[in-house]
């Protein structure tokens, strides 16, 4: 097969690929609950911290 060729077995795999099933339920979950955050780092320390790994 050259270049360019046409090949209908490939181009049905790659439409199968893209398929895309929609069969889920479309609702947001609804979360509650409380978030906690444990440390003693200031703002500034955390963004010294965030450009040194930059």
């Amino acid at each position: 097969m050259s270049m360019g060729a046409y090949d209908e077995d490939e181009h049905e795999r790659r439409a199968e690929k893209a398929r895309v099933d929609a069969d889920f339920d479309d609702e947001r979950e609804e979360y509650r609950g409380e978030v906690t955050f444990s440390g003693d780092d200031d703002t500034e320390a955390l963004l010294d911290q965030f450009h040194e790994l930059k």
